[in-house]
C-alpha cells in the first residue's frame, strides 16, 4: 500500500496540537473504551471517558481518527507496563486514567515518561493508519471541501455587545455552523485576465462541449465562445493474457476532437 505523506504531515500536526501539555494524559482513559461502542455518531463522543469539553469537540469532527486514537491509548499502556515490568514502578496506575495518582499528576520522571509516551504512541499510530489506508485520502478531503466551497456563505463584522462577531450578510439566512466555510469579500468571475484580483482568465483554457456544468463550454467560456482541434491520444489496446502471468498489449492511435475557448 502505497504512502501517503502530505495526509499524514497535516494529520501529525493537527493532533500534536490537540495533544497539548493542557490537555495531559486524561486520554489514555480511552483505553477502556467498551469493543461494542461503534464511534461512529457524534454523540458517542460524550460516552468517551477522559476527554476535555475541547477534545469532546475535536471527537465530534473527527469520527474517522477516534478508533485509531483509542487504539493509540490501549497501545500506549502496554508499552509503558512491558518497559516497566522489570522496575519497583512499573506504570501500573497508567490503568487508573484519567484519574492518576501523584506520580503522575506531578513533574516526576514518571510523568515525563508517560507525557513522552503518549504523544509517541499518537503519532505512531496515525502514521500507521496513513500508510494502511484507514483514513480519508486528501483528494476525498478536497472533493468534501469543494462542496462546502460552493455553498459558501458571506459574512461580515457586526458589534455584538463589546466584541464583533462573523455574521451572515443577509440577515434571513440561518446561523452559520462551525463546519461551514464562509467569506469576507465576494470573487471576480474570473473570465477575464486580471492580474490585480488574482484572475488569469478563460482564454484558451479546455472546456467540455457536452457537458452542463463548472466545465462546459458556455460557462468556461464566459459566452464568447470557443474554438475546435484535434488531438492524437496514444493508449494501449487489444490486451491479451498469456499463462503464466504476463500481459501483451498494442499501441492504438485514435483522433479526439477538443475544444478551447476564445
Amino acid at each position: 500500500m502505497r504512502t501517503r505523506p502530505q495526509v499524514c504531515q497535516a494529520l501529525l500536526f493537527a493532533l500534536a496540537l490537540q495533544t497539548g501539555v493542557c490537555y495531559g494524559i486524561k486520554w489514555l482513559a480511552l483505553s477502556k473504551t467498551p469493543a461494542a461502542l461503534a464511534l461512529n455518531q457524534t454523540q458517542h463522543c460524550k460516552q468517551l471517558e477522559g476527554l476535555v469539553s475541547a477534545q469532546v469537540q475535536l471527537c465530534r469532527s473527527n469520527l474517522e481518527l477516534m478508533h485509531t486514537i483509542v487504539h493509540a491509548a490501549r497501545e500506549a499502556m502496554k508499552a509503558c507496563r512491558r518497559a516497566f515490568a522489570d522496575m519497583r514502578w512499573n506504570c501500573s496506575s497508567i490503568e487508573l486514567a484519567p484519574n492518576y495518582l501523584l506520580d503522575l499528576e506531578r513533574g516526576t520522571r514518571e510523568s515525563a515518561f508517560v507525557y513522552a509516551l503518549s504523544a509517541a504512541a499518537i503519532s505512531h499510530a496515525i502514521a500507521r493508519a496513513c500508510t494502511s489506508g484507514d483514513l480519508q485520502e486528501l483528494r476525498d478531503v478536497a472533493t468534501d471541501l469543494k462542496t462546502r466551497y460552493l455553498s459558501a456563505t458571506k459574512v461580515v463584522h457586526r458589534p455584538m455587545g463589546t466584541r464583533k462577531h462573523l455574521v451572515p450578510k443577509d440577515l434571513d439566512i440561518r446561523p452559520v455552523k462551525d463546519s461551514e466555510l464562509v467569506y469576507l469579500q465576494s470573487s471576480p468571475d474570473f473570465c477575464m485576465k486580471n492580474e490585480k484580483v488574482g484572475s488569469h482568465g478563460t482564454q484558451d483554457r479546455q472546456c467540455n462541449k457536452t457537458s452542463h456544468g463548472s466545465d462546459s463550454c458556455d460557462l468556461m467560456c464566459c459566452g464568447r465562445g470557443y474554438n475546435p482541434y484535434t488531438d492524437r491520444v496514444v493508449e494501449r489496446c487489444h490486451c491479451k493474457y498469456h499463462w503464466c502471468c504476463y500481459v501483451t498489449c498494442r499501441r492504438c492511435e485514435r483522433t479526439v476532437e477538443r475544444y478551447v475557448c476564445k
